[in-house]
């Protein structure tokens, strides 16, 4: 008897952006009833394969077999059709539209092939919410009244109004509480023992060894390992695979004693802040001198830090101080002032002004510095913007070219000397070589480490874990919203943290 094929086969499955190849000839296979886990550090191409199974995303090369048949997924439509359905970590349910309006969205039960069966519709969805074992939420309710958990379980719904055979979960437990992944764990395993399989992406180790059946690991676009038992392959082996690597990073040394006197006065003091539902209240010194790096996974609060340091997120509990004098809370105004530079992780979006000039967006935050009777003194603005710009050894050196013809670590460099031509005294960069082509790395961490021996405080994030080793001086580890380890970096290694933000410690 012939074996029974794959429900799923994906085979070469290739994928690029401009720059970037996000996949390159990923092999996927899932069998019917299983829980397949999908593992692989920010920027491994999970998100990118998801979205090709999705129908979202068009790969370039590669095959789909989809129950041992060749398959085209032209759009999400045609994957649901087929009985494949995707659940993102951000769910798209409209807020204002009902459960069962949510549930039954754009396949509405019709009378006469045209008038919503309104009652049908809750009927059906009462009925799936039941098998989920959710039947207290009222399908009648509206999406944006429930909670976290609640409108997960209505994605569920969605998807299993369509006969679903396949269901793909991003990080489904990332803003559930413990009871509620137990309540997650134990519709997954009904699914699947329905015969309904289950592509389950987690950072969370302890998660896969618990739901999981196999694990299929990717690595800079890469399958690296296909098919691996979850609950035996031993967490050193599956971090080694994620963390494998073929590029080098070239770091510039840090100094003598690896941090600045602990006797300096800090310049930039964190006590006590907060964000509820994003992080827990953190510590921080940074002294003049000083490179700090904030290491975790997506979601587990590095960049809402970063942004509600700066200003632009208010916190719920603590403050910021700069020079002892505290900053008033939620005001990018306020920290600018004191000496706050933000390069925010979305730098085109963000930070940029992508039809402009280089001078104007090196110039953006200190124009009044060339104001003349209410005219800007273009000379010298192009003049100081040069003057910036060529201590980065930004290329091409004419600051009068758009900022969008400039490569990734050149646009870096263009947000730079905005803060240095402002007088900034401490800079905090959120993924600092985010689009940048490994070359440029070099230049760029060169750039930060010797603005830092210049005195400038430093406070990065980076998802790259050997980045924030070779650059920082001093590392907090986070995970979940809380800080759950901080040391030197020359006292870590890449193991050592994948371990801490993915299992978690107490804190010291």
């Amino acid at each position: 008897m012939a074996p029974v094929p794959p429900l799923l086969s994906m085979s070469g499955i290739t994928k690029s952006f401009p720059g970037v190849r996000a996949l390159d000839g990923v092999d996927l296979d899932v069998q019917a009833g299983e829980v397949h886990c999908l593992l692989g550090q920010n920027g491994a191409g999970k998100s990118t394969l998801i979205k090709v199974l999705a129908g979202a995303h068009q790969p370039d090369g590669g095959t789909i077999r989809w129950r041992g048949e060749p398959v085209v997924l032209r759009s999400p439509i045609a994957a649901m059709r087929l009985g494949i359905a995707t659940i993102y970590q951000e769910l798209d349910l409209v807020e204002h539209l009902s459960v069962a309006e949510n549930v039954h969205l754009g396949h509405e039960p019709t009378a006469a092939g045209f008038v919503v069966r309104r009652r049908l519709a809750r009927q059906s969805t009462s009925a799936l919410l039941k098998r989920l074992g959710h039947a207290e939420i009222d399908p009648a309710r509206l999406v944006g009244e429930l909670s976290a958990a609640q409108q997960q379980v209505v994605s569920m719904a969605r998807a299993l109004s369509h006969d679903v055979r396949l269901i793909v979960m991003d990080e489904p437990s990332a803003a559930l509480d413990p009871d509620e992944v137990d309540n997650l764990f134990r519709i997954v395993g009904d699914l699947t023992a329905d015969g309904v399989a289950v592509v389950y992406i987690s950072h969370r180790l302890e998660e896969i060894r618990r739901i999981g059946d196999r694990v299929t690991v990717l690595k800079d676009g890469r399958a690296v390992a296909g098919g691996l038992p979850a609950k035996t392959t031993p967490t050193r082996e599956v971090v080694a695979l994620m963390t494998g690597r073929n590029v080098g990073y070239v770091f510039p040394e840090r100094p003598a004693d690896g941090v600045p006197p602990t006797g300096a006065k800090p310049l930039l003091e964190v006590r006590g802040l907060a964000r509820e539902g994003e992080f827990e209240p953190i510590d921080l010194d940074l002294r003049p001198g000083e490179i700090v790096g904030l290491a975790g996974l997506v979601g587990s609060g590095r960049s809402e830090i970063l942004e509600t340091i700066y200003g632009a997120r208010k916190p719920t509990a603590g403050q910021v101080l700069v020079d002892g004098r505290p900053l008033r809370p939620g005001s990018v105004r306020a920290a600018v002032r004191a000496g706050l530079g933000l390069a925010p992780e979305e730098r085109k979006a963000q930070a940029l002004l992508m039809l402009e000039s280089v001078t104007r967006n090196v110039s953006v935050s200190t124009l009044s510095r060339f104001s003349r009777a209410g005219w800007i003194d273009r000379g010298a603005e192009q003049g100081a913007a040069r003057a910036a710009t060529r201590e980065l050894s930004l290329r091409p050196d004419n600051p009068s070219v758009p900022v969008r013809t400039l490569s990734g670590g050149n646009q870096q460099k263009a947000v730079l000397a905005r803060w240095l031509l402002r007088g900034c005294r401490v800079l905090l960069l959120d993924e600092p070589t985010r689009g940048v082509d490994v070359g440029a790395r070099a230049e760029l961490y060169a750039v930060v480490r010797r603005l830092a021996d210049e005195g400038l405080a430093v406070l990065m994030v980076s998802s790259e874990v050997p980045e924030v080793l070779g650059l920082a001086d001093r590392v907090l580890v986070l995970r979940e919203g809380r800080v759950v380890h901080t040391a030197p970096a020359r006292e870590l290694d890449e193991h050592r943290v994948l371990d801490l933000v993915m299992e978690g410690s107490p804190a010291s």
